[in-house]
């Protein structure tokens, strides 16, 4: 029996960890995010209550709205994410394909989320303190119209 249970915990999946990743953000360019954060979808419930007296309201899959995604890195030099941002502010909306990919502890890739028609929409300064030392972090958030898991 304790064989059987031994045997029955090796065959588990792994679990990964949340510090092992690497973004693609297209066009063959890979950054080094610190961290991403928003990865998510929701189909919206529509209230729909039925006729002849039904007590109860029946809940109906609606839309499918897709989180904006937050990216956080420590400010380089690199211009560019500054630059794919400037085009989005002179009017010119460049979307991207972009892949977030989970790596296994010998850096090879466990699975990807994949951003849909991805694009700009915001971006965050590092905060600047002359009394403290830590790393001058940027946010860049993604608004993208689909999450496929590949």
């Amino acid at each position: 029996m304790a064989e059987q249970e031994a045997s029955q915990v090796l065959n588990e999946p792994e679990i990964m960890r949340n510090y092992n990743f690497i973004v693609d953000i297209g066009q063959g360019v890979q950054v080094n995010f610190s961290e991403v954060e928003g990865l998510g979808m929701r189909i919206k419930p529509i209230d729909y209550r039925e006729g002849g007296g039904a007590p109860a309201v029946r809940k109906l899959a609606g839309r499918v709205e897709y989180n904006e995604v937050t990216f956080r890195w420590g400010m380089s030099e690199s211009l560019e994410l500054w630059n794919w941002l400037t085009k989005s502010v002179e009017g010119n909306v460049e979307r991207r394909e972009i892949s977030v990919m989970m790596l296994k502890p010998d850096g090879t890739e466990y699975f990807r989320y994949n951003l849909h028609n991805a694009w700009v929409c915001e971006w965050n300064a590092a905060k600047l303190n002359a009394m403290d030392q830590g790393v001058a972090i940027e946010s860049l958030v993604i608004a993208h119209e689909g999450l496929i898991r590949a």
